[in-house]
């Protein structure tokens, strides 16, 4: 295969098509590449959203891993089952196209639920560090559409507005970049972009909103997350053109998806204040106990041991990190067993991380 691939395509270059790269002589679509980089983006300020709230950010590769392949295959099986052009007999067919960001995030989260209640690690307390950086990653994943010239609303006939990114013009069987300049070009609502812009926003809301807040409950930020973006595809999904809604049986199932995700996180970020409230006697933090959802250390690794960090809001609690700790660690731990650094600091009582360990 690798040598058919040689004999057809250049070694490196761009696609004629102009929707891709040639690494090798495989065609390397602008699409996943802008996928791959939103899943990058997404975990590294997941880690170090982690990082800032009191939690490990170790956590965020062992997710990355596991949530990953399981939200790729539910973007696949959700457009295979709503895409009135697709079946589930091209599950298998990625390459042509039909990956569905509703099924991606259904998957996704599903996957993070199952490594929480393996790990015992508050999934809530999680989510709130991760779910919201999908918006980025999606924001990120959009350019893929431009690429690919899809997912655009009605013609722009008003010569005045045919800019870009108000407008992007279009042309069957060339790509975003080869439309332009191109006279059989025809204008279209940029729908891709507004959609792009929107998440950008929500994530910077959302994003400054979990650096700074302490107070509990955990899990407002994911259902501000759910109630965001649907609120975002409730208003893009009716004004898209027909041919990338996805209505198999009748149903504009995105849409359909949408609504719920409104309702329900709504639903549920006033499910999680109630509940706060009769537990703590506050809405939002508390006025019986500790009013922060943050203050124990969390991480699902026995033998992880929090040091000072300026970035972390509870830093200071913690002592200063030792000088190549790593390589100390592990030497220990080969020469000896188990590390003795749990031995050198005595436990604080006062001081469980969220899955009752010591720190």
């Amino acid at each position: 295969m690798a040598l058919s691939l040689l004999a057809k395509n250049p070694l490196f270059g761009i696609a004629p098509d102009g929707r891709g790269i040639y690494i090798f002589g495989l065609e390397i679509y602008y699409y996943a590449l802008c996928i791959v980089a939103g899943m990058l983006v997404a975990a590294t300020l997941s880690a170090l959203l982690m990082k800032r709230r009191n939690m490990s950010p170790d956590f965020i590769y062992l997710l990355f891993v596991v949530c990953i392949p399981t939200a790729i295959v539910g973007a696949r099986l959700f457009s295979c089952l709503t895409d009135p052009s697709l079946g589930i007999k091209r599950f298998f067919d990625f390459r042509n196209g039909g990956m569905s960001i509703t099924g991606g995030v259904i998957g996704g989260v599903g996957a993070g639920l199952a490594v929480c209640l393996i790990k015992k690690v508050n999934f809530l307390r999680a989510a709130d560090c991760v779910v919201i950086n999908i918006l980025i990653a999606q924001a990120i994943g959009r350019w893929g559409n431009f690429f690919n010239a899809e997912v655009y609303g009605g013609v722009v006939t008003n010569p005045s507005q045919q800019w870009f990114p108000f407008a992007v013009p279009i042309v069957e069987g060339l790509s975003g970049t080869q439309a332009f300049g191109n006279p059989n070009a025809t204008w279209h609502y940029a729908f891709f972009f507004y959609e792009m812009l929107w998440n950008m926003i929500g994530w910077a809301l959302l994003f400054t909103f979990m650096w700074f807040r302490k107070k509990k409950p955990n899990g407002l930020a994911t259902c501000l997350y759910f109630v965001w973006y649907g609120a975002v595809r409730m208003v893009m999904e009716p004004l898209r053109d027909p041919e990338f809604i996805l209505n198999k049986g009748g149903v504009p199932w995105s849409l359909v998806f949408a609504v719920l995700m409104v309702g329900l996180g709504i639903a549920v970020c006033m499910t999680l204040m109630i509940l706060n409230f009769l537990k703590e006697g506050s809405f939002v933090g508390s006025k019986n106990g500790d009013p922060c959802g943050i203050t124990n250390y969390l991480t699902p690794y026995k033998k992880d041991v929090p040091y000072f960090s300026k970035i972390n809001m509870f830093g200071s609690n913690y002592p200063p990190r030792p000088p190549k700790e790593e390589r100390k660690k592990k030497k220990a731990e080969k020469i000896e067993g188990p590390s003795e650094e749990s031995t050198d600091t005595p436990p604080d009582k006062d001081n469980d991380d969220d899955n009752g360990n010591k720190e």
